[in-house]
């Protein structure tokens, strides 16, 4: 059976990223970060955004869902780490709409290990 648990420790470094690499545009106050256990999921991690229509629906602001794979995350050492939240934070839009963005143009390694330097470069601390 699928198990969730909070994730501060996920929480915590994606902030320091976002606060490094001035991803302004990001309200860390708005993404949840959870654990996954015992998931099929071949994926280390995961974004959710929260629809427009549930936004209105619910009169509520957009947020996200940040997912990691216990099984897949947990044995990666911190750079790969470092690297699949950065990954994930590129889904998030300009607009912090509640919407994803695709892989491609905007969402690839490229441009994930050009912001993890620069994230070094900021200065590492394991968050």
């Amino acid at each position: 059976m699928l198990v969730y648990e909070n994730a501060p420790d996920v929480k915590k470094l994606l902030a320091d990223i976002v606060k490094k690499l001035n991803l302004s545009h990001i309200d860390i106050n708005r993404i949840f970060c959870v654990r996954s256990y015992r998931s099929k999921s071949r994926s280390v991690a995961r974004i959710y955004g929260f629809p427009r229509i549930w936004q209105f629906a619910l009169n509520m602001k957009p947020f996200y869902i940040l997912e990691v794979n216990s099984e897949k995350y947990d044995k990666l050492i911190e750079e790969d780490k470092i690297k699949v939240l950065i990954h994930e934070l590129l889904h998030i839009p300009r607009n912090f709409s509640g919407g994803l963005r695709d892989h491609g143009k905007l969402v690839n390694s490229r441009i994930v290990n050009r912001l993890y330097k620069k994230y070094i470069k900021a200065g590492f601390s394991n968050a």
